[in-house]
C-alpha cells in the first residue's frame, strides 16, 4: 500500500506506546507500510503521549520524528475545517473525527485506519474506515 492510500488516526498510532503487545505490533506493521497523517494527528498523539503515557515532550517529539519519517504529514487548512464541518453534519461524527476524515479525503487516501469510527464504513464512496484491531 502506498503512502497515498492509507491515513492513520492518532488512536492507532498511540498503540505503539501501549502495553498491549498485540495491538502495538499490529500498529507497527501498518506503519511500516507508510501512509499519511495530519498535523492534527501529531497534536493528538503528543497530548495523549504526555498526559496518559507519561512521556516527556522530548520523548514524544522523538517518537513522532520516527513516525514522520515513514508518513507524509499534511497541514491543516481552512479547507480541512470546512470539509470537516460538512462531514460532521452529514455523518454525525464528532467534529475532531470529521476533520481527520476530511484530512484523509483531501490527502487522496482510500483507507483510514481508526478505532473511533464504524469498521468498514465507506465515506463519500471512496474512503473506507478500517479498525485494524477489529476481530473478524
Amino acid at each position: 500500500m502506498s503512502d497515498a492510500e492509507s491515513f492513520f488516526d492518532s488512536n492507532v498510532l498511540l498503540y505503539l506506546l501501549s502495553a498491549d503487545a498485540e495491538k502495538a505490533d499490529r500498529a507497527e506493521v501498518l506503519l511500516a507500510r507508510s501512509g499519511a497523517i495530519s498535523v492534527q494527528v501529531l497534536n493528538e498523539f503528543t497530548t495523549v503521549a504526555v498526559r496518559k503515557f507519561g512521556l516527556s515532550f522530548a520523548e514524544a517529539r522523538e517518537m513522532l520524528g520516527t513516525i514522520r519519517t515513514v508518513c507524509v504529514t499534511h497541514p491543516l487548512t481552512i479547507e480541512h475545517h470546512d470539509k470537516g464541518s460538512e462531514i460532521a453534519e452529514r455523518y454525525g461524527f464528532s467534529f475532531y473525527d470529521s476533520v481527520i476524515v476530511a484530512s484523509a479525503l483531501l490527502a487522496g487516501c482510500n483507507v483510514l485506519y481508526s478505532e473511533d469510527l464504524q469498521h468498514q464504513q465507506v465515506i463519500e464512496k471512496r474512503l473506507t474506515v478500517i479498525n485494524p484491531f477489529a476481530k473478524p
